[in-house]
Protein backbone atom coordinates (compact mmCIF):
# COMPACT_ATOMS: atom_id res chain seq x y z
CA UNK A 1 0.00 0.00 0.00
CA UNK A 2 1.33 3.67 -0.78
CA UNK A 3 2.50 6.48 0.98
CA UNK A 4 1.48 9.74 -0.63
CA UNK A 5 1.72 13.07 -0.04
CA UNK A 6 -1.29 15.88 -0.81
CA UNK A 7 0.29 19.32 -1.65
CA UNK A 8 -1.48 22.77 -2.83
CA UNK A 9 -0.02 23.77 -5.86
CA UNK A 10 -0.97 27.54 -5.61
CA UNK A 11 -1.08 29.74 -2.62
CA UNK A 12 -3.10 27.73 -0.32
CA UNK A 13 -6.97 27.00 -0.13
CA UNK A 14 -7.24 24.89 -2.79
CA UNK A 15 -9.57 22.03 -1.06
CA UNK A 16 -6.96 19.85 0.81
CA UNK A 17 -9.14 18.67 3.17
CA UNK A 18 -11.97 17.57 0.65
CA UNK A 19 -8.85 15.76 -1.22
CA UNK A 20 -8.39 14.03 2.22
CA UNK A 21 -12.00 13.52 3.05
CA UNK A 22 -12.27 11.87 -0.51
CA UNK A 23 -9.67 9.17 -0.08
CA UNK A 24 -11.12 8.96 3.44
CA UNK A 25 -11.78 4.85 4.61
CA UNK A 26 -8.99 4.09 2.25
CA UNK A 27 -6.15 5.14 4.38
CA UNK A 28 -4.81 4.24 8.13
CA UNK A 29 -2.92 6.88 9.09
CA UNK A 30 -3.43 10.88 8.03
CA UNK A 31 -0.48 13.20 8.66
CA UNK A 32 0.15 16.67 8.72
CA UNK A 33 4.00 17.70 9.00
CA UNK A 34 3.71 21.67 8.69
CA UNK A 35 2.72 24.43 9.89
CA UNK A 36 0.63 25.04 12.31
CA UNK A 37 -2.69 26.71 13.68
CA UNK A 38 -2.26 29.62 10.27
CA UNK A 39 -3.70 27.90 8.21
CA UNK A 40 -7.41 25.88 8.05
CA UNK A 41 -9.08 23.20 5.93
CA UNK A 42 -12.76 23.12 5.42
CA UNK A 43 -14.57 19.87 5.07
CA UNK A 44 -18.30 19.50 4.24
CA UNK A 45 -19.59 15.97 5.53
CA UNK A 46 -23.50 15.95 4.33
CA UNK A 47 -25.19 19.20 6.11
CA UNK A 48 -22.47 19.71 8.62
CA UNK A 49 -19.34 21.73 8.27
CA UNK A 50 -16.15 21.30 9.95
CA UNK A 51 -13.45 24.29 10.09
CA UNK A 52 -9.94 22.70 11.07
CA UNK A 53 -6.89 24.92 11.89
CA UNK A 54 -4.18 22.56 13.24
CA UNK A 55 -5.70 18.89 13.13
CA UNK A 56 -5.27 16.78 10.19
CA UNK A 57 -8.30 16.62 7.82
CA UNK A 58 -8.39 12.56 8.78
CA UNK A 59 -9.27 13.04 11.76
CA UNK A 60 -12.95 13.31 10.66
CA UNK A 61 -12.84 9.91 8.92
CA UNK A 62 -13.61 6.96 11.27
CA UNK A 63 -10.99 4.21 11.69
CA UNK A 64 -8.15 6.64 10.94
CA UNK A 65 -5.45 7.69 12.65
CA UNK A 66 -4.52 11.53 12.99
CA UNK A 67 -0.91 12.58 13.33
CA UNK A 68 0.76 15.91 14.26
CA UNK A 69 4.29 15.15 13.26
CA UNK A 70 7.64 16.83 14.51
CA UNK A 71 7.36 19.84 11.77
CA UNK A 72 4.75 21.03 12.76
CA UNK A 73 4.10 23.79 15.36
CA UNK A 74 1.73 23.61 18.10
CA UNK A 75 -0.73 26.30 20.05
CA UNK A 76 -1.37 23.88 22.88
CA UNK A 77 -5.01 26.05 23.38
CA UNK A 78 -5.90 25.70 19.95
CA UNK A 79 -4.81 22.17 19.72
CA UNK A 80 -7.12 21.57 23.02
CA UNK A 81 -9.91 23.76 21.90
CA UNK A 82 -10.14 21.88 18.42
CA UNK A 83 -10.43 18.57 19.95
CA UNK A 84 -13.10 20.18 22.32
CA UNK A 85 -14.91 21.55 19.62
CA UNK A 86 -15.08 18.01 17.71
CA UNK A 87 -15.58 15.80 20.99
CA UNK A 88 -18.61 18.49 21.16
CA UNK A 89 -19.92 17.41 17.74
CA UNK A 90 -19.50 13.71 18.44
CA UNK A 91 -15.89 13.07 16.54
CA UNK A 92 -14.16 10.50 18.03
CA UNK A 93 -10.48 12.03 18.52
CA UNK A 94 -9.17 9.40 21.00
CA UNK A 95 -6.60 8.13 18.00
CA UNK A 96 -4.69 11.21 17.89
CA UNK A 97 -1.09 10.54 17.61
CA UNK A 98 1.54 13.95 18.44
CA UNK A 99 5.26 13.64 18.23
CA UNK A 100 6.98 14.46 21.17
CA UNK A 101 9.71 16.38 18.53
CA UNK A 102 7.31 19.33 17.09
CA UNK A 103 7.68 22.54 18.93
CA UNK A 104 5.20 24.64 20.90
CA UNK A 105 4.24 28.00 19.92
CA UNK A 106 5.11 29.87 23.42
CA UNK A 107 2.76 33.41 23.61
CA UNK A 108 5.79 35.35 23.51
CA UNK A 109 6.33 34.33 19.91
CA UNK A 110 2.52 35.26 19.22
CA UNK A 111 3.48 39.00 20.54
CA UNK A 112 6.24 38.88 18.79
CA UNK A 113 4.96 38.08 15.94
CA UNK A 114 1.93 40.69 15.95
CA UNK A 115 4.00 43.67 16.60
CA UNK A 116 6.73 42.91 14.41
CA UNK A 117 4.12 43.32 11.74
CA UNK A 118 2.87 46.25 12.57
CA UNK A 119 6.67 47.17 13.10
CA UNK A 120 7.11 47.10 9.76
CA UNK A 121 4.35 48.35 8.28
CA UNK A 122 4.25 48.62 4.42
CA UNK A 123 6.94 46.01 4.47
CA UNK A 124 5.09 43.66 6.53
CA UNK A 125 4.85 39.78 5.14
CA UNK A 126 1.38 39.57 5.74
CA UNK A 127 1.41 36.91 8.55
CA UNK A 128 -1.64 35.30 10.78
CA UNK A 129 0.05 36.51 13.56
CA UNK A 130 0.09 33.37 15.35
CA UNK A 131 3.42 33.10 16.23
CA UNK A 132 4.05 30.36 13.54
CA UNK A 133 7.38 32.00 12.15
CA UNK A 134 9.21 33.37 15.70
CA UNK A 135 8.79 29.38 16.61
CA UNK A 136 9.90 28.18 13.64
CA UNK A 137 13.02 30.94 13.75
CA UNK A 138 13.23 29.38 17.46
CA UNK A 139 13.58 26.10 16.30
CA UNK A 140 16.26 26.68 13.94
CA UNK A 141 18.70 28.74 16.25
CA UNK A 142 18.37 25.96 18.60
CA UNK A 143 16.02 27.64 21.16
CA UNK A 144 12.68 26.14 21.06
CA UNK A 145 10.42 24.22 23.18
CA UNK A 146 9.15 20.86 22.37
CA UNK A 147 6.44 19.08 23.60
CA UNK A 148 8.81 16.53 25.42
CA UNK A 149 9.93 19.34 27.32
CA UNK A 150 6.45 20.06 28.98
CA UNK A 151 7.36 16.87 31.09
CA UNK A 152 10.24 18.13 32.52
CA UNK A 153 9.79 21.26 34.06
CA UNK A 154 13.25 22.01 35.35
CA UNK A 155 14.34 22.21 31.94
CA UNK A 156 11.85 23.71 30.30
CA UNK A 157 12.04 26.99 33.23
CA UNK A 158 15.46 26.87 31.67
CA UNK A 159 14.71 27.03 28.33
CA UNK A 160 11.42 29.44 28.98
CA UNK A 161 14.45 31.58 30.78
CA UNK A 162 16.91 31.95 28.35
CA UNK A 163 14.77 32.83 25.83
CA UNK A 164 12.87 35.46 27.61
CA UNK A 165 16.18 36.73 28.66
CA UNK A 166 16.46 38.64 24.74
CA UNK A 167 12.84 38.21 23.71
CA UNK A 168 12.17 40.78 26.53
CA UNK A 169 14.61 43.07 25.47
CA UNK A 170 13.47 42.87 21.95
CA UNK A 171 9.80 43.74 23.28
CA UNK A 172 11.15 46.50 25.60
CA UNK A 173 13.83 48.31 23.76
CA UNK A 174 12.87 47.92 20.38
CA UNK A 175 8.75 47.72 20.84
CA UNK A 176 8.28 49.91 23.45
CA UNK A 177 6.04 46.74 24.96
CA UNK A 178 6.03 45.26 28.58
CA UNK A 179 8.20 42.41 28.93
CA UNK A 180 6.93 38.65 29.93
CA UNK A 181 7.18 36.93 33.16
CA UNK A 182 8.02 33.06 33.19
CA UNK A 183 5.52 31.94 35.39
CA UNK A 184 2.97 33.68 32.92
CA UNK A 185 4.85 31.50 30.22
CA UNK A 186 5.04 28.50 31.82
CA UNK A 187 1.40 28.57 33.01
CA UNK A 188 0.23 28.31 29.86
CA UNK A 189 2.56 25.76 28.61
CA UNK A 190 2.17 23.58 31.55
CA UNK A 191 -1.73 23.93 31.40
CA UNK A 192 -2.68 21.32 28.93
CA UNK A 193 0.75 18.71 29.25
CA UNK A 194 -1.08 16.09 30.89
CA UNK A 195 -4.36 16.29 28.80
CA UNK A 196 -2.62 15.66 25.88
CA UNK A 197 0.44 13.53 27.48
CA UNK A 198 -1.43 10.08 25.96
CA UNK A 199 -1.32 11.32 22.83
CA UNK A 200 2.89 11.89 22.58
CA UNK A 201 4.67 9.55 20.94
CA UNK A 202 7.58 8.78 18.45
CA UNK A 203 5.58 9.68 15.43
CA UNK A 204 8.23 8.74 13.20
CA UNK A 205 8.90 5.11 14.07
CA UNK A 206 5.36 4.54 14.76
CA UNK A 207 4.51 5.83 11.00
CA UNK A 208 7.80 3.64 9.45
CA UNK A 209 6.47 0.68 11.30
CA UNK A 210 3.03 1.26 9.57
CA UNK A 211 4.48 1.34 6.23
CA UNK A 212 6.85 -1.68 6.95
CA UNK A 213 2.74 -3.64 7.85
CA UNK A 214 1.57 -2.24 4.27
CA UNK A 215 -0.94 0.31 5.85
CA UNK A 216 -1.71 3.83 3.65
CA UNK A 217 -0.48 6.60 4.77
CA UNK A 218 -1.08 10.20 3.76
CA UNK A 219 1.30 13.04 4.27
CA UNK A 220 -0.81 16.21 4.05
CA UNK A 221 1.25 19.83 3.92
CA UNK A 222 0.05 23.01 5.41
CA UNK A 223 -0.61 26.26 3.48
CA UNK A 224 0.76 25.32 -0.51
CA UNK A 225 3.96 25.40 -2.80
CA UNK A 226 4.15 29.24 -3.55
CA UNK A 227 4.30 29.86 0.29
CA UNK A 228 7.37 27.34 0.91
CA UNK A 229 10.20 28.79 2.00
CA UNK A 230 12.55 27.78 -0.23
CA UNK A 231 10.50 27.17 -3.44
CA UNK A 232 7.95 29.71 -2.83
CA UNK A 233 7.07 33.61 -3.85
CA UNK A 234 10.40 34.91 -1.02
CA UNK A 235 10.09 36.58 1.62
CA UNK A 236 6.29 36.02 0.98
CA UNK A 237 6.02 32.92 2.20
CA UNK A 238 5.15 30.59 5.75
CA UNK A 239 8.65 29.60 7.52
CA UNK A 240 7.86 26.26 6.80
CA UNK A 241 8.38 23.24 3.62
CA UNK A 242 4.96 22.98 2.15
CA UNK A 243 5.79 20.85 -0.84
CA UNK A 244 6.19 17.28 -0.94
CA UNK A 245 9.81 17.23 0.10
CA UNK A 246 9.08 18.33 3.12
CA UNK A 247 6.59 15.64 4.20
CA UNK A 248 10.09 13.59 4.23
CA UNK A 249 11.80 16.09 6.78
CA UNK A 250 8.40 16.83 8.50
CA UNK A 251 7.67 13.67 9.43
CA UNK A 252 10.52 11.46 9.74
CA UNK A 253 9.99 9.01 6.42
CA UNK A 254 12.24 8.73 4.22
CA UNK A 255 12.20 9.70 -0.05
CA UNK A 256 12.31 5.91 -0.41
CA UNK A 257 8.77 5.65 1.05
CA UNK A 258 6.98 7.98 -0.73
CA UNK A 259 4.86 6.40 -3.71
CA UNK A 260 2.46 9.15 -5.30
CA UNK A 261 2.44 12.98 -4.71
CA UNK A 262 -1.16 14.43 -5.50
CA UNK A 263 -1.70 18.24 -6.47
CA UNK A 264 -4.48 20.32 -5.32
CA UNK A 265 -5.40 23.23 -8.00
CA UNK A 266 -8.03 25.15 -7.83
CA UNK A 267 -10.02 25.97 -11.22
CA UNK A 268 -9.21 29.69 -10.44
CA UNK A 269 -6.29 31.32 -8.41
CA UNK A 270 -6.35 32.40 -4.79
CA UNK A 271 -3.86 34.46 -2.43
CA UNK A 272 -3.88 35.97 1.36
CA UNK A 273 -1.71 37.62 2.93
CA UNK A 274 0.75 40.38 1.22
CA UNK A 275 2.77 39.41 -2.59
CA UNK A 276 2.86 39.19 -6.29
CA UNK A 277 -0.12 38.14 -7.61
CA UNK A 278 0.47 38.08 -10.97
CA UNK A 279 -3.64 37.43 -12.25
CA UNK A 280 -5.40 39.16 -9.67
CA UNK A 281 -8.36 40.37 -10.05
CA UNK A 282 -9.43 43.96 -8.90
CA UNK A 283 -12.37 44.19 -10.20
CA UNK A 284 -16.05 42.78 -10.46
CA UNK A 285 -15.12 39.57 -11.56
CA UNK A 286 -12.89 39.08 -8.97
CA UNK A 287 -15.55 39.77 -6.86
CA UNK A 288 -17.76 37.24 -8.16
CA UNK A 289 -14.84 34.38 -7.87
CA UNK A 290 -14.60 35.82 -4.25
CA UNK A 291 -18.48 35.71 -3.58
CA UNK A 292 -19.59 32.80 -5.20
CA UNK A 293 -16.47 31.00 -3.71
CA UNK A 294 -16.82 32.09 -0.69
CA UNK A 295 -13.24 33.09 -0.59
CA UNK A 296 -12.50 33.93 2.97
CA UNK A 297 -10.07 32.74 5.00
CA UNK A 298 -10.66 29.60 7.31
CA UNK A 299 -8.59 30.75 9.49
CA UNK A 300 -8.57 34.10 9.51
CA UNK A 301 -11.91 35.31 8.13
CA UNK A 302 -9.77 37.45 5.84
CA UNK A 303 -11.02 38.04 2.14
CA UNK A 304 -9.22 36.51 -0.75
CA UNK A 305 -7.49 37.95 -3.22
CA UNK A 306 -8.79 36.47 -6.49
CA UNK A 307 -7.38 35.79 -10.16
CA UNK A 308 -7.69 33.78 -13.52
CA UNK A 309 -6.19 29.96 -13.34
CA UNK A 310 -2.41 30.70 -13.94
CA UNK A 311 -0.98 27.19 -15.57
CA UNK A 312 2.68 28.67 -15.10
CA UNK A 313 2.46 28.40 -11.50
CA UNK A 314 1.17 24.80 -12.09
CA UNK A 315 3.86 23.93 -14.65
CA UNK A 316 6.15 24.99 -11.21
CA UNK A 317 4.51 22.62 -8.78
CA UNK A 318 4.05 20.06 -11.10
CA UNK A 319 7.95 20.33 -11.45
CA UNK A 320 8.43 20.89 -7.60
CA UNK A 321 6.67 18.78 -6.32
CA UNK A 322 7.00 15.08 -8.85
CA UNK A 323 2.80 15.61 -9.17
CA UNK A 324 1.63 11.76 -9.89
CA UNK A 325 -2.26 13.22 -9.98
CA UNK A 326 -4.20 16.22 -9.68
CA UNK A 327 -7.26 17.16 -7.78
CA UNK A 328 -8.95 20.61 -9.47
CA UNK A 329 -11.18 21.89 -6.98
CA UNK A 330 -14.22 24.34 -7.64
CA UNK A 331 -14.99 23.84 -11.36
CA UNK A 332 -18.36 24.64 -10.36
CA UNK A 333 -17.46 28.83 -9.01
CA UNK A 334 -16.93 29.27 -12.64
CA UNK A 335 -20.17 28.46 -13.98
CA UNK A 336 -22.09 31.52 -15.70
CA UNK A 337 -19.17 32.86 -17.27
CA UNK A 338 -19.14 33.57 -20.52
CA UNK A 339 -15.17 33.39 -21.24
CA UNK A 340 -12.24 31.77 -19.07
CA UNK A 341 -8.67 33.64 -19.24
CA UNK A 342 -5.99 31.32 -18.49
CA UNK A 343 -2.45 32.89 -17.67
CA UNK A 344 0.16 30.40 -20.03
CA UNK A 345 2.81 33.12 -19.72
CA UNK A 346 4.28 36.05 -18.25
CA UNK A 347 5.62 39.42 -19.70
CA UNK A 348 8.23 40.54 -17.66
CA UNK A 349 9.50 44.15 -19.53
CA UNK A 350 8.88 42.91 -22.80
CA UNK A 351 10.16 39.20 -22.24
CA UNK A 352 7.90 36.36 -22.46
CA UNK A 353 8.58 33.97 -19.05
CA UNK A 354 6.77 30.66 -19.57
CA UNK A 355 8.18 29.09 -16.65
CA UNK A 356 8.30 31.08 -13.18
CA UNK A 357 11.08 33.48 -13.23
CA UNK A 358 13.38 32.83 -10.88
CA UNK A 359 14.63 36.39 -10.12
CA UNK A 360 12.02 38.10 -7.10
CA UNK A 361 11.91 41.14 -8.81
CA UNK A 362 11.04 39.83 -12.10
CA UNK A 363 7.93 38.00 -10.65
CA UNK A 364 6.98 40.85 -8.77
CA UNK A 365 6.87 42.83 -12.44
CA UNK A 366 5.18 39.98 -14.13
CA UNK A 367 2.32 40.41 -16.04
CA UNK A 368 -0.49 37.47 -17.17
CA UNK A 369 -0.32 36.38 -21.01
CA UNK A 370 -4.06 34.91 -21.18
CA UNK A 371 -5.61 32.24 -23.34
CA UNK A 372 -9.03 32.57 -23.38
CA UNK A 373 -11.26 29.53 -23.14
CA UNK A 374 -15.15 29.43 -23.86
CA UNK A 375 -17.28 29.43 -20.68
CA UNK A 376 -20.55 27.12 -19.78
CA UNK A 377 -23.83 28.15 -17.98
CA UNK A 378 -25.30 24.73 -17.39
CA UNK A 379 -25.42 23.31 -13.37
CA UNK A 380 -22.44 21.10 -12.91
CA UNK A 381 -23.10 20.19 -9.67
CA UNK A 382 -24.72 17.05 -10.37
CA UNK A 383 -22.25 15.78 -12.76
CA UNK A 384 -20.29 12.35 -11.25
CA UNK A 385 -18.67 11.80 -14.72
CA UNK A 386 -16.37 13.68 -16.67
CA UNK A 387 -18.48 12.91 -19.71
CA UNK A 388 -21.67 14.53 -18.01
CA UNK A 389 -19.90 17.69 -17.97
CA UNK A 390 -20.55 20.54 -20.69
CA UNK A 391 -18.53 20.52 -23.42
CA UNK A 392 -16.86 23.63 -22.21
CA UNK A 393 -16.05 22.53 -18.89
CA UNK A 394 -14.45 19.46 -20.48
CA UNK A 395 -11.73 21.23 -23.22
CA UNK A 396 -11.00 23.74 -19.69
CA UNK A 397 -10.10 21.03 -17.54
CA UNK A 398 -8.29 19.30 -20.77
CA UNK A 399 -6.52 22.45 -21.36
CA UNK A 400 -5.23 22.55 -17.27
CA UNK A 401 -4.25 19.34 -17.47
CA UNK A 402 -2.37 19.97 -21.06
CA UNK A 403 -0.65 23.15 -19.69
CA UNK A 404 0.50 21.78 -16.58
CA UNK A 405 1.83 18.84 -17.48
CA UNK A 406 -0.08 16.78 -14.46
CA UNK A 407 -2.62 14.34 -15.33
CA UNK A 408 -5.83 15.73 -13.00
CA UNK A 409 -7.59 12.61 -11.63
CA UNK A 410 -10.47 14.07 -9.57
CA UNK A 411 -13.01 17.23 -10.00
CA UNK A 412 -14.60 18.78 -7.51
CA UNK A 413 -18.10 20.09 -9.48
CA UNK A 414 -19.39 21.42 -5.76
CA UNK A 415 -18.46 21.75 -2.14
CA UNK A 416 -19.83 18.57 -0.42
CA UNK A 417 -18.39 15.40 0.36
CA UNK A 418 -19.74 13.22 -2.92
CA UNK A 419 -19.75 16.63 -5.51
CA UNK A 420 -16.62 15.32 -7.31
CA UNK A 421 -16.01 13.45 -10.69
CA UNK A 422 -13.40 10.51 -10.04
CA UNK A 423 -11.48 9.95 -13.89
CA UNK A 424 -8.71 8.01 -12.45
CA UNK A 425 -7.68 6.43 -9.00
CA UNK A 426 -5.35 8.46 -6.70
CA UNK A 427 -4.55 5.52 -5.26
CA UNK A 428 -2.47 3.99 -8.13
CA UNK A 429 -5.29 2.55 -10.84
CA UNK A 430 -5.37 3.94 -13.83
CA UNK A 431 -9.14 3.53 -13.96
CA UNK A 432 -11.24 5.50 -15.57
CA UNK A 433 -14.47 6.02 -13.90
Amino acid sequence: MPAIVLVGTQWGDEGKGKATDLLGSRIDHVVKFNGGNNAGHTVVIGDQKYALHLLPSGILSPGVTPVIANGVVIDLSVLIDELDGLEARGVDTSLLRVSANAHVIPPYNRVLDKVTERFLGKRRIGTTGRGIGPTYADKMNRVGIRVQDLYDESILRQKVEAALGFKNQLLLKIYNRRDIEVEEVMGELLRHAERIRPMVTDTALELNEALDRGETVLFEAGQATLLDVDHGTYPFVTSSNATAGGACTGAGVPPTRIDRVIGVFKAYTTRVGEGPFPTELEDEAGELLREVGAEFGTTTGRPRRCGWADVVIGRYATRVNGLTDVVLTKLDVLTGLDKLPVCVAYDVQGERFDEMPVNQSDFHHARPIYEELDGWTEDISGCRRFEELPEAAQNYVLHLEKWTGARISVIGVGPGRDEVIVRHDLLGSDDVH
